[in-house]
């Protein structure tokens, strides 16, 4: 994969001069600060949400880190006799974890995971990155300067016994490193027993040192090779730990060290959650749940995760995706104030303006929905206000349950569309999502082979799937699914009925068999044979059959009756995002057709007047790159200067009339001459031309076909 690393900004948030701009690009509209607060409230409980969800997420991942260096410690705290004895005298604890190619979710992971350690186990964590650690040396300081930077229990020590280290003082070395350490744990075992206590409640004694390699893919073998040797030498009176993050795979490990010094090692692998299942979780308990009134409409939800798909691997990309759909569906919909919390809704909708009720009979949806009421009732949609916000009221609680319901159908859905042979529908809820939402999912060859499919499954699958539908619509919020429950156990006892009626006709049947051995008359026997034989031809379904269609047919009238697509529903436009075209340009990059815009037509970017031409002609006002970059077009793929040089002349001096046509050619004026090999030299820098090796004064074109 190629990633682009950006600088860490600083902690982003919408602070007050984003509101006042907020409110200066939306001062035609009264609500502009309601929206915004909206907005801002709207976004601080999903990124609240999100943090606990990744919390929850990498619980278990480093439940287990802990583990391991509990153990590590625990082999550092025997006896030095058997220590020194051991042939694991110089291995150090090595921790690798496999983070997979997601690497702009790493630093999160390593920032959460640096927490997790200093409140359980060390305060003396150090996390290295490969470009600022192109030597042993370096990387010596980056390690020094932090660990020395670190404060020793802070609720514990008073303001005096803060132990701080100027890394300008002292040498960047093992050694001193070792001094430091061992100065700062005498400093806590100095400690009175009250505080001593209260120091291990926090971290154990003799804490060990934490070395992260955040991107070990990056490092240069020599470097990891020389700090391992070292830290193996001195480990007795350093307990350090290493943690390797790796994006790839942990044989990595292997080809980067050699077998001298990866046996220094004492390697234990850890495994990370799959992107896929992050992602998957995320919009689980984001997107597919009532609790947030802003939703994403079905094509806005599948750029963004054809972005994760094809792009990065990354879930904070889709959630900072995510985030920039709210801001431009509050910042481009008037209505938006309107999306919040159901109660919230009615109460605003009751102090709508006459130009907020305007905006609402023009939403497409509204029309279809006036259009299908009697005249009488239209006339008062359209002319009372007071009308119109009683029946604002009214589609927004039917919008709300709508959204419940949807969401139990939709599970109950992807219980039977997950256990089919061939994922006609796909296997994650995600992409039944989207079918829905795109368009009635119903009426799709998918979901008719799924149908198919379905009608075949045995009866075990049946009941297990029955059973979860029943706890979905269980504990699901809609009120509408108490006869559903009450049809799914009904079904459940049938099944029961027939397994139990099962074993009474296998008993018959055994005992038919019976008779027919013991009739020897050929006469009885051959009638017996040909009415089997008869039965089998007028052959009926079984009643498991014809239960097994009954289910299937009552999970499609659930499906017809609640997964309606968003768009069919009155006020959708309120809460669903459905501008894919906005998001695309914000997030897919398309830097060649941008240049070529800016190059071609400087006037898009500069809006200056002069730069306008008429006609497709190049205007001699245009920077010289525009001008020499305009006339490259006209060329074939080998470029004469000579004739570039020409050209250019004749545009830029068009401007000065019967004077042009005194200069002769071959007589360019210097500076003329200057500014056209300048705007050559930034057009080759561009990537456009190249000099070319087949002839010395042309260049070659590398571009090609419109943009």
């Amino acid at each position: 994969g190629c990633f682009v690393f950006k600088p860490s900004p600083k902690k982003k948030r919408m602070s007050q001069k984003a509101a006042i701009d907020f409110r200066e690009r939306n001062n035609e509209s009264e609500d502009a600060e309601l929206r915004f607060v909206t907005c801002q409230s709207l976004w601080n409980q999903i990124k609240s949400e999100t943090e606990q969800i990744q919390e929850d997420l990498n619980k278990q991942l480093f439940d287990n880190l802990v583990g391991f260096l509990r153990r590590s410690h625990s082999e550092r705290q025997q006896k030095t006799t058997e220590w020194t004895c051991q042939m694991k005298s110089r291995e150090i604890p090595t921790a690798a974890l496999v983070l997979g190619v997601n690497v702009t979710d790493h630093d999160l992971t390593f920032k959460s995971l640096s927490e997790v350690l200093q409140n359980n186990i060390t305060p003396y964590i150090a996390l290295l990155e490969a470009k600022y650690c192109a030597g042993i040396k370096n990387l010596m300081q980056k390690l020094m300067g932090q660990l020395m930077n670190c404060y020793i229990d802070v609720d514990s020590l008073e303001d005096e016994d803060y132990v701080h280290i100027s890394q300008n003082r002292i040498r960047c070395s093992m050694t001193s490193l070792i001094s430091w350490y061992e100065s700062v744990t005498k400093k806590i075992d100095s400690e009175t027993p009250s505080k001593k206590r209260t120091s291990s409640s926090r971290h154990w004694q003799s804490p060990p040192v934490v070395v992260i390699f955040k991107d070990m893919e990056s490092f240069t073998t020599k470097v990891l090779q020389d700090f391992i040797v070292i830290c193996s030498q001195h480990i007795r009176e350093l307990p350090l730990v290493l943690i390797f993050g790796i994006a790839t795979s942990p044989m990595i490990i292997h080809s980067l060290l050699p077998h001298s010094v990866s046996s220094l090692l004492c390697i234990e692998l850890f495994q990370s959650l799959s992107c896929k299942e992050h992602l998957s979780t995320i919009i689980d308990k984001l997107l597919l749940t009532a609790q947030f009134p802003f939703k994403l409409g079905g094509k806005v939800l599948q750029v963004l995760i054809n972005i994760f798909l094809y792009h990065d691997f990354s879930v904070q990309n889709f959630i900072k995706g995510y985030q920039l759909c709210i801001v431009e569906h509050f910042y481009s919909q008037p209505l938006s104030v309107l999306c919040c919390q159901l109660v919230d809704a009615k109460k605003r909708v009751n102090s709508l303006s006459h130009d907020q009720c305007e905006n609402i009979r023009r939403l497409p949806s509204f029309r279809r929905y006036v259009e299908r009421q009697v005249s009488e009732k239209q006339i008062a949609l359209l002319t009372a206000d007071s009308c119109l916000k009683e029946t604002t009221q009214k589609l927004l609680e039917d919008l709300h349950v709508y959204h419940e319901n949807y969401i139990s159908v939709l599970r109950c859905l992807h219980v039977f569309t997950s256990s089919l042979p061939k994922y006609p529908l796909g296997k994650q809820i995600r992409e039944l999502h989207c079918a829905c939402l795109e368009d009635q999912v119903w009426e799709t060859e998918e979901y008719e082979s799924s149908l198919q499919l379905a009608r075949m499954l045995s009866k075990s699958d049946l009941v297990t799937m029955l059973q979860q539908c029943v706890e979905i619509f269980v504990s699901s919020s809609g009120k509408e699914f108490d006869k559903t429950v009450e049809k799914l156990k009904e079904f459940l006892t049938q099944f029961q009925k027939l397994e139990a009626e099962a074993f009474q006709e296998r008993d018959v049947s055994v005992s038919s068999q019976k008779e027919l051995q013991k009739k020897t008359d050929l006469y009885h026997l051959q009638k017996t044979l040909l009415e089997l034989k008869e039965s089998r031809r007028s052959k009926k379904l079984t009643k498991f059959e014809m239960l097994r269609f009954e289910v299937v047919d009552y999970i499609d009238s659930l499906v017809r009756n609640y997964l309606v697509p968003a768009d069919h529903k009155t006020l959708h436009e309120i809460v669903y995002f459905n501008t894919a075209s906005v998001l695309r340009e914000h997030l897919n990059a398309a830097p060649r057709i941008a240049l070529h815009t800016a190059l071609n037509n400087p006037y898009c970017y500069l809006k200056n007047q002069a730069l306008k031409s008429d006609g497709g002609g190049i205007s001699n006002k245009a920077p010289d790159i525009c001008i020499v970059y305009r006339l490259h077009l006209e060329c074939g793929r080998l470029i004469n200067l000579a004739d570039w040089l020409e050209a250019f002349s004749t545009v830029v001096m068009a401007a000065e009339g019967p004077n042009a046509d005194a200069a002769s050619s071959d007589e360019v004026d210097d500076i003329i001459h200057a500014r056209f090999i300048r705007a050559v030299s930034e057009l080759e820098l561009l990537g456009f031309i190249k000099p070319s090796k087949q002839k010395t004064d042309h260049v070659a074109r590398l571009t090609w076909g419109g943009c």
